[in-house]
């Protein structure tokens, strides 16, 4: 058996020849897809599954409510591939290895990247339940994706990300989700390394500095996005109140309830937004 090539170019192109090995299935639309919404992927139709651990290079995660498997298939004539939970950077992984994924479906085919997560609730007034379009983020995890020496065949050595969240992409989902009377606010996201929640102080910091919700993902895989030329969709589902506005104590358990719940509804939306991708012309 070779060895498993160092080189980050080389090992994306490995992970992608070995999904091509499995499917003949050429993306459009890459669907990452958090705590709780996996089950989304189950609705492509003409689907091919393949487990992550069948893939060289691919991380896996061990977080309940994370499948753990690619699905590659059909959702209102658009060509998706969905990944069926992520690997975060609190389980040990570097933002480069957390990133590797959206690497893959881009390297795939995929010209937009739609990016879901569960995310605690900083705006007072949004209750559990609520979804975010997020318009921007903020950055406090403690290591980046693009650290280290930068490979010009993926991307530039400093990408701007002024239009991290596609201006033209946000637009098209407020649009649908008004069509489908959907109720959709739209703030700014902020990761934070986790894995513990955070505190009602720091929560007090990060409604000053203008964030609406906090997570543990998605900056990693929006960065690469932007790095290799992808356009990016992101949706939170604010499944709890951060710590000190809602006055009880924090779970995992509570956080996939809330995703549970509100599934269908966030599932209505991914459908009426790749029909409206379609529609207009967004993945020629």
């Amino acid at each position: 058996m070779s060895a498993a090539p160092d080189d980050l170019f080389d090992r994306i192109q490995a992970a992608a020849s070995a999904v091509r090995g499995k499917t003949k299935i050429v993306p459009q639309v890459g669907l990452i897809l958090g705590s709780g919404l996996g089950a989304y992927a189950d609705k492509l139709s003409g689907a091919d599954t393949i487990d992550y651990g069948d893939i060289p290079g691919f991380p896996r995660s061990h977080v309940v409510g994370h499948a753990g498997k690619l699905v590659l298939g059909e959702r209102h004539g658009v060509r998706c591939v969905a990944m069926q939970g992520r690997v975060h950077m609190y389980e040990g992984h570097s933002a480069q290895t957390v990133s590797f994924p959206a690497r893959v479906l881009i390297t795939l085919g995929a010209k937009v990247i739609i990016v879901t997560n569960a995310a605690g609730g900083l705006n007072p007034q949004w209750s559990p339940g609520t979804l975010m379009l997020i318009r921007d983020h903020i950055d406090m995890l403690r290591d980046h994706a693009l650290r280290g020496p930068n490979d010009e065949r993926l991307g530039p050595r400093f990408p701007d990300m002024t239009k991290a969240y596609a201006p033209e992409l946000r637009k098209l989902v407020k649009d649908v989700a008004a069509a489908e009377n959907i109720h959709l606010e739209e703030g700014v996201y902020v990761a934070m390394p986790g894995p513990t929640y955070e505190t009602p102080a720091e929560v007090q910091m990060l409604q000053r500095l203008g964030a609406d919700a906090t997570g543990m993902s998605t900056v990693p895989e929006v960065v690469v996005a932007r790095h290799m030329g992808a356009r990016t969709i992101g949706i939170s589902c604010i499944t709890n109140q951060a710590a000190g506005i809602s006055g009880h104590e924090l779970s995992h358990a509570e956080v996939t309830e809330t995703a549970t719940r509100v599934r269908a509804t966030f599932e209505r939306l991914l459908d009426a937004i790749l029909a409206g991708l379609l529609a207009r012309g967004e993945l020629a």
